[in-house]
């Protein structure tokens, strides 16, 4: 074999080589979910079962709603759970964002969220407004039923400092402050029922706070992507009443440069294994194509756009 072309043969191999760890790097994808406790750490684990029989590897890596937009912007992420609420908040750019998210689209809408204000029944707290001089306890900065705590304190006047004293914790170490009365007051934002709530109500009783509808309106106000959801009586022990919550939407957010065939294949997945999702979260028996295809502010990946498309779901 002469220089020159064993030059050109190894030029060839180096090439096919780096095309091949390409192809191979365009199918790890990362995956940005929520806090252990919540449905999205393990929904995203069953999203990784999923896709890996499409050839994708998925990284599933903790994560909240706000700070899941944030990393899928600055390409720390490829995709991630988001609440429609703040992820419109990011395109937009309004706070708790500090520039607009603009590599930051729609794959699908899978359900609602409630956000849950859960009290110890013996704190002698009935509505938000009892909260001053209580201890609260919310989730770390980043997540999105923290910043909505924030917004509910202030329709009814108040804010963090009201209280004696406010612990930004997980959903487990919140419970354990519930369970010794270290803290009288819980924020939450998932399923109902929430596996928080359900271990929080098997050491001590319980009540659910409702939001009136004056607040409720206060919080549109606030927030147009607010929706008024109802937790049925009996969802948690010794609730014999319906409570008003607030609600938002779950779905799964990409790069918008990220590779169309990707995101394609993701969705089909997500569509096509309705049955595996829902027996993690209950509620997505009711996640039909056209709702995970509904427009709820924020575009719609390219990917994603041509599998719904194919199916007339659009």
């Amino acid at each position: 074999m002469t220089a020159k072309i064993k030059t050109v043969a190894i030029a060839a191999g180096v090439g096919i080589a780096l095309l091949a760890s390409v192809s191979a790097e365009a199918q790890q994808v990362r995956l940005m979910t929520g806090p252990q406790g919540g449905s999205w750490y393990p929904l995203g684990g069953a999203i990784a079962n999923i896709v890996e029989k499409a050839g994708i590897r998925m990284q599933v890596l903790p994560g909240a709603g706000i700070a899941n937009v944030k990393a899928v912007q600055a390409g720390k992420a490829d995709f991630g759970f988001g609440n429609s609420i703040s992820t419109v908040d990011g395109v937009a750019g309004r706070p708790p964002f500090d520039a607009k998210a603009e590599n930051v689209c729609n794959v699908a809408t899978l359900y609602p969220q409630y956000f849950q204000i859960v009290a110890n029944a013996d704190s002698g707290i009935n509505s938000l407004a009892d909260v001053k001089g209580k201890a609260i306890a919310v989730q770390p900065k980043g997540n999105t039923a923290e910043f909505i705590s924030q917004q509910a304190l202030q329709v009814y006047g108040l804010k963090y400092d009201d209280a004696s004293r406010v612990s930004y914790v997980s959903y487990t170490d919140a419970v354990s402050l519930m369970k010794d009365n270290n803290a009288q007051l819980f924020t939450l934002g998932t399923t109902v029922p929430a596996s928080a709530i359900m271990d929080l109500a098997s050491a001590r009783d319980i009540k659910l706070i409702s939001v009136g509808d004056d607040k409720f309106a206060e919080m549109r106000a606030l927030n147009p992507g607010y929706t008024k959801l109802t937790i049925k009586a009996g969802s948690y022990p010794k609730q014999d009443k319906d409570v008003q919550a607030v609600g938002y939407a779950t779905h799964v957010i990409a790069r918008c440069d990220l590779d169309e065939k990707v995101v394609y294949e993701v969705t089909k997945g997500l569509a096509e294994s309705n049955a595996d999702l829902t027996s993690i979260v209950r509620v997505m028996k009711d996640t039909t194509l056209k709702v995970m295809a509904e427009d709820i502010g924020v575009p719609l990946h390219k990917g994603a756009a041509k599998y719904y498309k194919e199916k007339g779901a659009m």
